[in-house]
C-alpha cells in the first residue's frame, strides 16, 4: 500500500513558476512509475508527464515540454514538477499517481493522492 501526498499548489500569475511534490510513503515505493496529471473545470483529466522508477526516463504531454520538468529523489521519496512559464491553460487540480513497474497510463494507476490547485490568473 502506498500513500500520495501532493503539496506545492497555489495562484501564481502567467509567466510565473510553481515546483510541485509529491511525498511517496510505503512499502518499496521505489519500484513505482510516478506520473502527474492535472484536472481543469470542466475537462477531463490528462496526463502531464511521467517518470521511471529509476528517474532515467521521463515523458511530457506536448503542451508542457520545454516549460516543465519531473524529477524524484528516491533517497527522499519524492517526485517533483517543475512548472515554468505558467499559462492559464495549466489551471487545474494536479494529483501524482504511481504504477508499479509500468508506465504511467491514467486508467492504470495503482495509487493516486489527492491533489493540489494550481490556479494561473493575473
Amino acid at each position: 500500500q502506498l500513500q500520495l501526498v501532493e503539496s506545492g499548489g497555489g495562484l501564481v500569475q502567467p509567466g510565473g513558476s510553481l515546483k510541485l511534490s509529491c511525498g511517496v510513503s510505503g512499502f518499496s515505493g521505489n519500484y513505482y512509475y510516478i506520473g502527474w496529471f492535472r484536472q481543469a473545470p470542466g475537462k477531463e483529466r490528462e496526463g502531464v508527464s511521467c517518470i521511471r522508477n529509476t528517474g532515467d526516463v521521463t515523458h511530457y504531454v506536448a503542451s508542457v515540454k520545454g516549460r516543465f520538468t519531473i524529477s524524484r529523489d528516491n533517497a527522499k521519496n519524492t517526485v517533483y514538477l517543475q512548472m515554468n512559464n505558467l499559462k492559464a491553460e495549466d489551471t487545474g487540480v494536479y494529483y501524482c499517481a504511481a504504477r508499479r513497474n509500468f508506465w504511467c497510463r491514467g486508467d492504470a494507476m495503482d495509487y493516486w493522492g489527492k491533489g493540489t490547485l494550481v490556479t494561473v490568473s493575473s
